[in-house]
This record gives structure tokens, sequence and C-alpha cells, in this order.
């Protein structure tokens, strides 16, 4: 908030009328004459009233009967009281303000609820006190309604995905329209977009089913491939009975090279492939291997 430091006392000022006081005492002490502490009193209600000081990161404007005549500080500096009064002290600072937009619709009918983070600063204190009469509350309203605005020309998607755009678009908006008070808007960020419990869930459940049915285009393709290998391998056997016959064998072989396994092969496929005297050899193997 601004500070309204008109008439405002400063600690230099407090600290000059303890001094003019005191002197005026110790005068009125030695000549035993009351003028000394009077006058002692006014120039120290003077200067009380009369030195001011600026913070470093500030800026005050001094009017003369209502007439501007300049920007006083960082510092102290010095005012005719009554003559001439100061402004509200601008802070030149990088200031945050904290806007929401509750409610809005989207592009696609959405309602949501959008909070948002400004950074602005004052870049030319003159403008900012003499050109709007609340620069503060100037800056928070222009970004609420920019803020709705921006919404209503957005899809809730393009929201969610596209924070950093839409900041950009609203820093833009509120950048020119600020920059004619001395204010700039340095950056915007979306810092929440929050939609209604029930559109939450059905968006959860749209995604749920749309990773289902990934996951089935995935499988079935999957399928096709060992389909297609299924029927490349089937034309080479087919050309080629002997690799037939071996990888029939090799098969037998892995099933029953474990110990204690048992393999129950159809006798029609031990004629056909002349498996007989293999699996009698893999048999006596595995006997003498105990």
């Amino acid at each position: 908030m601004t500070r309204i430091e008109i008439g405002q006392i400063s600690g230099i000022g407090r600290s000059m009328f303890v001094v003019c006081l005191v002197a005026g005492a110790i005068v009125t002490a030695g000549t035993h004459h009351p003028a000394g502490i009077i006058a002692g009193a006014l120039l120290g209600l003077y200067l009380m009233f009369a030195l001011k000081v600026v913070q470093q990161w500030e800026k005050v404007a001094v009017l003369r009967l209502g007439r501007y005549v300049g920007l006083r500080g960082p510092g102290l500096f010095h005012i005719v009281p009554i003559v001439e009064t100061l402004s509200p002290y601008v802070d030149q600072r990088v200031r945050v303000a904290n806007v929401s937009a509750e409610s809005t619709l989207t592009r696609d009918t959405v309602p949501v609820n959008v909070d948002a983070i400004v950074f602005w600063m004052v870049w030319n204190a003159e403008k900012s006190i003499l050109e709007v009469e609340n620069f503060i509350e100037a800056i928070n309203m222009s970004a609420q309604t920019a803020l709705r605005e921006s919404i209503g020309r957005h899809e809730l998607a393009q929201m969610i995905t596209e924070r950093e755009t839409l900041g950009r678009e609203l820093q833009r908006i509120l950048d020119e329209k600020t920059n004619p008070w001395g204010i700039t808007v340095q950056s915007v960020e979306i810092r929440d977009v929050k939609i209604p419990q029930g559109l939450e869930d059905a968006m959860s459940r749209q995604a749920q089913a749309e990773r289902e049915r990934q996951a089935r285009i995935i499988l079935g393709q999957a399928e096709k491939e060992i389909s297609n290998s299924f029927v490349q391998a089937a034309a080479a056997y087919a050309e080629n009975p002997v690799a037939l016959h071996l990888r029939a064998m090799n098969m037998l072989y892995e099933a029953i090279k474990e110990k204690g396994s048992m393999v129950i092969v159809p006798s029609s496929a031990v004629e056909t492939m002349g498996l007989g005297g293999t699996l009698a050899t893999a048999s006596l193997g595995g006997a003498k291997a105990q």
C-alpha cells in the first residue's frame, strides 16, 4: 500500500526539535529570560516538519500551493511547512500483486478458478503520481479484468498446458495499459487453474480410457507381428522338414534337461520325426548323470 507522507514527522526532525528545545532551555537558564526556550521551541517545530527523509527505493513529489515542483529523494531534503506538501511516497522496487478470477468461463464454456501473480514496478514516479489517483488499485483491477478476458479467449486444454503463453499474453496487455502511468509489468505467472470436481473426475476417466485404448492397440500390433513371424517360420519349415525336426528336438531337449522333468510326447510325433533313439539317448544320459 502507498504511505501518505503528508505532514509525517521524520526521525531527524524529532531529533532537531529536541536539540533546539534543549538549546533554548540552556539559553533561558543562562539569561533568565523565556525568549530562549520560546525561540528554540519554534525553531524545533519548524525543523521537525520541514526536514524529510526518503528511503533509497522511494520517490516523493513536492507540491507548492498545490502545484507540482519536482521529485525529491532518496535521502534528506527540506520543505516549507504549510506552503509545500508531499504526495504519497512511491516505492520503486519490484512488487507483487495477487489476482484471481473465480468461476470464469473458458472459450469452451468450462467454469474455472485461476490464480495469477503479477510482477510490476514503477519506472517513472512522476507519471505514477500525476497520471493516476491510486496506481496500486489500478494495477490490481486491470490485472483482474485482463485475466478474465484472457480466460474467455482460451480453451481449457490451452490454459492447462500453455500457462507460459497465457502469462506472456497477460503481461503484454497489462504493460500496454500501464506504461502511460509510468508503470511496467515485468511478468505474469499463472499459479493455479482449478476446475470443478465433477469435470476433473470425467477427465480422469477419459485419460484412463485413452491409456487402455493405447494398450490394446499396442497389444494388437504385437500379436500381428508375432503372427507374421509364425507365418514366415511356417513357410521356412514347409520348405525344409529337417529344420522342423531339429527345432522339435531342440524343444524336447530344453524341456527334459531340467532334473526331474517329464515330457509326454504323442507317439505319432515320435514316429514322424524319428525321435525314439534321441529320447532313449537323452534318458540314458540323465540316468548316468544321477
